[in-house]
């Protein structure tokens, strides 16, 4: 069984502060037993009106915050998951990456935002460039291998799916999910059901207020929250157990009664 903590708090426009909470939380977690931090999506910077500046306070992945994440990985030897704001050279457009960083100091995995947040009134892609499709990159963490996606694609389930179909046990999804009208009631429930159809743990770490809707929660793999922290700026820690995978997809064998796939398309 593998200890995984979320960890919830409101990302600003100040990069060294954002990565110092990071770095209390990754304490706060190491000191539970936690093997495993999830950050939220854009914890390196963040402004409530998406614009230029995210633009401007972009780094490429050997920059000062990821190597900042690196140190905080490797100084508790655990896995520090976070967004972060990625340059493209020659761009003024960014990629919304997702970085896994291993206990061992090193970039584990890297999942570039496939669906933009152009929805609800909002223009990601006005300064956000949509990530290649590819093979999702999956890490493992005390055996345990974990799959990664970002806020909005938790509304296309196939985006799961394929992680699922890569061989992930577990999905970690930071979000920066917008308050307004139901859509913390959004949030939840389809963190919940991405576990119960694929028969996974989420860890979703989200954003608090003002620009979040909160709520960062894991689920197992029957949809049953095993820790949250609603509106509370923390951390939160949930096991996960390969035992509890394989009994629920005993009893509930979906991936294998399945009779379609999922192709990407390009």
């Amino acid at each position: 069984m593998v200890d995984v903590a979320i960890a919830q708090f409101a990302a600003g426009p100040e990069k060294a502060d954002n990565l110092a909470l990071i770095a209390r939380f990754a304490a706060e977690a190491a000191a539970g037993g936690a093997r495993m931090l999830v950050a939220p999506e854009f914890a390196m910077f963040t402004i409530p009106t998406m614009d230029e500046r995210f633009v401007d306070s972009a780094e490429s992945l050997d920059g000062e915050f990821v190597t900042g994440l690196r140190e905080i990985a490797a100084r508790h030897a655990m896995t520090v998951a976070a967004g972060v704001n990625e340059a493209i050279p020659g761009e003024r457009r960014i990629f919304n990456t997702l970085v896994a960083v291993g206990p061992d100091g090193g970039i584990a995995a890297t999942y570039r935002k496939l669906h933009l947040y152009d929805a609800f009134g909002f223009r990601e892609s006005d300064v956000v460039q949509a990530g290649p499709i590819g093979s999702p990159e999956t890490f493992t963490v005390d055996g345990i291998t974990v799959g990664m996606q970002t806020c909005y694609d938790l509304r296309f389930p196939e985006v799961t799916r394929r992680i699922v179909d890569a061989g992930a046990d577990v999905l970690v999804l930071p979000a920066a999910w917008m308050s307004g009208p139901l859509k913390e009631d959004h949030w939840t429930t389809l963190v919940r059901a991405r576990a119960i159809e694929n028969t996974m743990y989420a860890a979703a770490a989200d954003q608090s207020g003002p620009v979040g809707s909160g709520a960062s929660l894991i689920v197992d793999p029957m949809g049953v929250v095993i820790a949250s922290l609603g509106e509370r700026v923390g951390t939160a820690i949930g096991t996960v157990s390969p035992e509890r995978i394989a009994e629920v997809r005993a009893t509930n064998p979906a991936l294998s009664l399945r009779r379609f796939g999922v192709v990407a398309k390009q």
